[in-house]
């Protein structure tokens, strides 16, 4: 696998890419040997020894990327037609192979996820885990708290399943209602199907959090960057309460 100079360097925390080009300038840089000071200069981290002031970098295969979805993108790797949030993607981004940690759906925008490391997608991806999304809706009709008590014992939808528990809030009610919501199951259309089912429809819909990751309020609508340390340790260390631990 190929990257370049100054994305490896910014992957491995050695700064922001503009910081990354001052330290090639400086001839701190060196790839076997010898001292590298254009930042598009392509590099094998695999094969080749990379070197910052003498102290080797030690590559680390794994990439975690935060992406705030726009709408009319679809969740997926590759498609034949669509446009896919790997596309978003710039090419040195792509080379680390990421996938997106679940779906939203092609109309929704917000939080989403992706790496290549397939430990941590399982993780939260696992029904057993009970992962907490949650996501904001406005919603076409009143929102109660009729609907609320609906939503705390789970609703049934058009198929016949019985969703868990999720958590409806009210933010503003009335001919179109702002509401979050949290489920800890991903069905299909899932947080649009409960509203069908209460009789109401969802005209807007974005994720909000992931666990305990909130979307980065400074990323535009189709906009990326890579997690912090600190917000991949989070994900991998964090333990949703489950309905054993409540002991239901």
């Amino acid at each position: 696998m190929e990257l370049r100079i100054d994305k490896l360097l910014a992957h491995m925390g050695y700064g922001t890419r503009k910081e990354v080009k001052k330290l090639l300038k400086s001839g701190a840089v060196k790839v076997d040997g010898a001292p590298v000071r254009d930042a598009k200069t392509k590099v094998r981290p695999d094969e080749q020894i990379v070197t910052v002031w003498g102290e080797t970098v030690e590559y680390k295969p794994f990439i975690y990327l935060m992406m705030n979805k726009p709408s009319g993108v679809v969740s997926a790797t590759e498609d034949a037609v669509e446009e896919t949030v790997v596309d978003l993607l710039e090419e040195e981004d792509r080379a680390f192979s990421p996938f997106p940690v679940g779906r939203l759906d092609k109309d929704t925008e917000g939080l989403l996820l992706l790496t290549n490391d397939g430990q941590l997608a399982h993780q939260l991806l696992s029904p057993k885990k009970h992962v907490p999304k949650t996501y904001f809706a406005v919603v076409d009709g009143e929102v109660t708290e009729a609907d609320v008590a609906a939503f705390q014992r789970g609703v049934v939808l058009d198929d016949g399943y019985e969703t868990k528990p999720a958590k409806l809030v009210v933010l503003k009610s009335g001919l179109r209602s702002d509401v979050e919501v949290t489920i800890t199951e991903g069905k299909f259309h899932q947080v649009k199907r409960m509203f069908q089912a209460v009789g109401k429809r969802v005209v807007y819909l974005k994720r909000i959090q992931m666990g305990p990751l909130p979307l980065d309020p400074d990323l535009a609508v189709g906009e990326y960057r890579e997690l912090t340390d600190e917000e991949v340790g989070m994900l991998k260390q964090y333990r949703p309460e489950t309905d054993e631990k409540k002991g239901t």
